[in-house]
């Protein structure tokens, strides 16, 4: 009996290849583009779960707040892992992690390393990072003693063992390699290329070790399975007033500490998590739509056909075949045609997997011939033969066997009603889509072509990293580097737009003549930063070399500062007191606001000050012509003037652009699967309108006899389909507008939906449906009436 229905629903393939190949490739391209998305999303939320005991690890987060703001951060003050452990015995393990970047050499061999950090030798047994040589338990808790992971290690060492092996780190300290450890899992939210121990760190930096409420590191604890971390979160306000004394309080400033589970790390935005349940949930509706949308072109068309099968089902049932079987035998069909689709999906899905991890900005998985991913495909496939072949099976399996034999069988009104209803459907998503990719790239064009208020455009940032001795001759480096040919200005800072910022609390006469504590951030510049970047002046002057007191009792603040303070004009800030560190005096300059960060985020109180003491880059100005060679003759006078120090740069705009690499992922996967949803309705509308056609052969012959016009018949043809496209979209709009409107909520500076997104939306839409439409009206209406009427 199977082999009798495997038999006949091949035969029923085979006879009807247009429609077979339509609902094959439609379910085929449905399943990819679900089965790719469903790889993304299980990627996302698998981030730090290779960890044995990622249900055990907790990092201590901290709230600093502050009177006119609570910022966020994933930090920790210095002692208060150890600290815990100490106080409480239900915390097992306790593990620091500080940045930490070098200059590293070994040999001839010599490379910044911005991947590193400091850690303490607990970090390779709270977390699953396995050792390939060495011993970090023994051998990592001493000073300047480092693990480096296998990729790094071959980097230096190449083949040779790197156990016991000195590496020089800033020029000055000599370090040995005590371990070498597998590279850290990609769905790891915190990576490194190096660990220094932080024995190290205490030793660079004595005088923090004393300082117990010192914000330097991230803190993970582990605690004991299946406790309640709530339990010791309560009981931290308590551990932080006994360990964090009024001594050690800033004025205006408090702290409230949060234990995070390690699992929720990654989503957490507000603390430098990377990970984004919005767009993640967004990708999951989008898949159910593309399978929604395939799973209805296969009930349409099925139940399109009903006509063709009415009399093979009335005559099995006339020979003793029960409804129950009849309803086996059709699903049975689909769930061959949903494997056959499986076997194109899977191809597919090998075929696109590259270019998928491309768009996406991360290698979500190498091949889909592991984690059992095929077997999970096979279940899907299995799943939507049953699902979108159930309808169709109840609606065939239930004609009347007389009614049918007798050639009396007629299209049921209700089952004309569904086509339509599921073809609207269908196109309201593919509306949404169209709309939804319309918007994400007007936002993200908005935000790459809006002015920052200041010159961004080549920019060379060259990066020293804190090295005392270029800092010390900053101004003869300088001064040298400006004669490199189309070399227009150089400056150096610590803070540039697009590259971070500090921040200081600081304390500045307000509107009420009260010095105001207020957490600012902090720019610390030369003479030439601010007319090199060309950053517009609200109020005052900037700084000048022509005032000695600038370089200790002067900043310059933004408007944003500014309006903070409640002064109403930029001009009633100048002259205004300040305290900051060791700082005294007064505010000289209002600078306009200007984008210092991406434009996702508000412009935030800023302010900058002389000090060449803490410059950590430079910038230097170029001309647009001839960049790689301007460049080469940069580095060229940089290894003359600096030899110890690699020549690293990166451009201010690329900076911003790199700031944006996530919008402009999430922008072409939207487009690229709107694209899709749009190519699988088409196929479904183009077999629809095959069939309709089809069904009116004489009809339109009759028509064509009686003088009717092939634009005539056309248009009979295909506004029954546009209908369907201007229903659907008055009912895609206001969804697409809320959708988009709450997605927008995520900007600080975003577009507004202008009425054109849903005309032009719309309008492509009806070309699309008139193309596909259309084609197969032209063929009718050109097709000589003879024939078809031939027989009558």
């Amino acid at each position: 009996m199977i082999r009798n229905y495997i038999k006949i629903a091949c035969r029923s393939l085979w006879r009807h290849k247009g429609f077979s190949i339509i609902n094959i490739i439609g379910l085929a391209i449905g399943m990819t583009a679900c089965f790719l998305i469903y790889i993304n999303i299980k990627f996302e939320l698998s981030y730090d779960s290779f960890n044995e005991k990622a249900d055990q690890i907790y990092r201590v987060s901290t709230d600093i707040i502050h009177p006119d703001l609570t910022i966020k951060t994933p930090s920790s003050f210095l002692q208060m892992g150890p600290s815990l452990q100490q106080d409480y015995p239900e915390v097992k393990a306790n593990t620091r992690i500080g940045n930490g970047r070098f200059l590293v050499q070994y040999g001839e061999l010599k490379f910044q390393e911005d991947n590193g950090i400091f850690a303490d030798p607990s970090l390779f047994t709270i977390f699953t990072l396995p050792v390939v040589k060495g011993d970090v338990k023994k051998g990592f808790g001493a000073p300047f003693t480092v693990v480096m992971t296998e990729t790094i290690a071959k980097k230096y060492f190449g083949n040779t063992n790197p156990i016991g092996k000195s590496l020089l780190l800033n020029d000055k300290y000599s370090a040995s390699v005590a371990a070498v450890v597998k590279d850290v899992p990609p769905n790891s939210h915190f990576k490194f290329d190096m660990a220094i121990s932080f024995a190290t760190r205490e030793k660079l930096y004595p005088n923090s070790a004393d300082v117990w409420a010192d914000m330097g590191c991230t803190t993970y604890i582990e605690l004991p399975k299946g406790y309640d971390y709530h339990k010791l979160q309560s009981l931290l306000p308590a551990f932080a007033s006994k360990h964090y004394t009024q001594t050690d309080k800033k004025e205006g400033t408090d702290y409230s500490f949060l234990l995070q589970p390690l699992k929720d790390v990654y989503m957490d935005i507000e603390r430098g998590g990377a990970g984004d349940l919005h767009n993640i949930r967004i990708f999951s509706i989008i898949a159910l739509f593309i399978l929604l949308i395939a799973c209805i072109n296969f009930i349409n068309l099925t139940t399109a056909r009903a006509t063709e099968r009415a009399k093979e089902v009335g005559v099995r049932k006339v020979i003793g075949a029960a409804r129950r079987q009849l309803i086996i035998q059709f699903l049975g069909e689909s769930v061959i045609i949903c494997l056959i689709a499986f076997l194109f999906s899977v191809l597919f899905s090998y075929s696109l997997l590259p270019l998928f991890n491309q768009l996406s900005g991360k290698v979500t998985n190498t091949s889909i011939f592991s984690h059992s991913y095929l077997l999970q495909l096979f279940i899907l496939s299995c799943g939507i033969g049953i699902t979108a072949g159930l309808y169709p099976a109840l609606v065939l399996s239930g004609f009347k066997p007389i009614t049918t034999l007798k050639g009396k069988f007629s299209k049921s009104s209700r089952g004309i009603l569904l086509r339509k209803g599921l073809v609207i459907t269908q196109f309201t998503i593919s509306i949404v889509l169209i709309i939804g990719t319309i918007v994400v790239y007007n936002q993200l064009n908005y935000m790459r072509s809006q002015s920052l208020g200041f010159q961004k455009n080549q920019m060379l940032v060259i990066n020293f990293h804190n090295d005392k001795a270029i800092r010390n001759r900053a101004e003869l480096i300088k001064s040298e580097l400006k004669k490199v040919p189309n070399v227009v200005a150089a400056t150096v800072s610590l803070g540039i737009p697009g590259f971070g910022y500090n921040n200081r609390d600081c304390k500045i006469e307000n509107r009420a003549g009260v010095m105001q504590q207020i957490l600012i951030n902090l720019y610390e510049v030369d003479y030439d930063f601010i007319p090199q970047f060309e950053m517009k002046l609200a109020a005052g002057r900037i700084f000048s070399k022509s005032f000695g007191t600038d370089t200790a009792q002067a900043i310059v603040i933004n408007e944003t500062a500014a309006k903070t303070l409640g002064y109403r004009t930029p001009a009633e800030a100048i002259g205004q007191n300040f305290s900051q560190d060791e700082r005294t005096g007064k505010i000289i300059g209002v600078l306009k606001d200007f984008h210092y960060e991406s434009l996702k985020e508000t412009v935030q109180p800023l302010c900058m000050r002389i000090n060449p003491a803490r410059t950590i880059a430079f910038t230097l100005k170029i001309e647009s012509k001839d960049i790689p060679a301007t460049i080469s003759a940069i580095q060229s006078k940089w290894k003359t003037l600096v030899p110890e120090r690699p020549f690293n740069y990166a451009f201010v705009d690329d900076a911003f652009n790199k700031q944006y690499a996530a919008q402009v992922n999430f922008g072409n996967l939207f487009l690229y699967f709107a694209v899709l949803a749009i190519c699988i309705s088409c196929m479904g509308l183009f077999g629809l309108a095959s069939y309709s056609t089809i069904q009116r052969t004489r009809e339109i012959g009759i028509r064509k006899v009686f003088g009717a016009s092939v634009t005539g018949i056309v248009n009979m043809l295909s506004i029954e389909f546009l209908w369907l496209v201007i229903i659907s979209s008055l009912m895609a709009f206001p969804l697409a507008w809320f959708a988009m409107n709450k997605w927008l909520q995520d900007f600080a500076y975003r577009i507004a939906i202008g009425w054109w997104v849903f005309a032009l939306a719309g309008v492509i839409t009806l070309i699309i449906t008139f193309v596909t439409v259309g084609f197969q009206a032209v063929k009718a209406a050109l097709a000589n009436p003879v024939v078809s009427l031939r027989s009558e």
